[in-house]
């Protein structure tokens, strides 16, 4: 399946309160992002650049553009690897520095994946395809800062405080 892949969206800025962008505080940070056949996005700018947090912003967004992929690619490093994953859960974060020039930039993501797969003898592939997985991860190849992985993997029904 190599070749071009095309994505489209329409973000349209929503918080004009009548007088436009006549000054900086007079004006709302709401966007709504859309795409044929998907729910619409409610996003902000982040509360520090006078956004609303209670909406999505685009700092949020990279980093769960970040960990899908990850999971996504994961998932069929698995399945190629003969590995039966029954559970994933990831607490991702990600570290943005401003440059004090109005700009700025994310200096790292780390990814946390808490993986659940159905047998003991399957950890070390699982924990070896989360390398392939990385490699893999269309997002991570695309960003120019580093996207690190910190796995901790579990054996379905295992007790929680008997680490796999």
């Amino acid at each position: 399946m190599l070749g071009e892949h095309r994505y489209a969206l329409r973000a349209v800025w929503t918080g004009n309160r009548g007088a436009g962008t006549t000054g900086y505080r007079d004006y709302d940070r709401l966007v709504t992002v859309s795409s044929t056949g998907k729910p619409d996005i409610l996003a902000s700018a982040d509360k520090p650049f006078r956004g609303d947090p209670a909406r999505w912003n685009p700092e949020d967004m990279l980093l769960a553009a970040l960990s899908e992929c990850h999971l996504l690619s994961y998932l069929h490093a698995c399945v190629q690897a003969g590995v039966v994953v029954v559970g994933y859960e990831d607490d991702a974060t990600g570290t943005m520095q401003e440059d004090g020039r109005g700009g700025g930039a994310f200096t790292e993501v780390v990814l946390r994946p808490q993986v659940t797969v159905a047998e003991a003898s399957m950890l070390e592939a699982a924990t070896a395809a989360h390398h392939q997985a990385h490699e893999w991860c269309f997002i991570a190849n695309s960003v120019n800062f580093p996207v690190r992985v910190e796995p901790e993997m579990r054996v379905s029904g295992a007790r929680a405080e008997e680490p796999a």
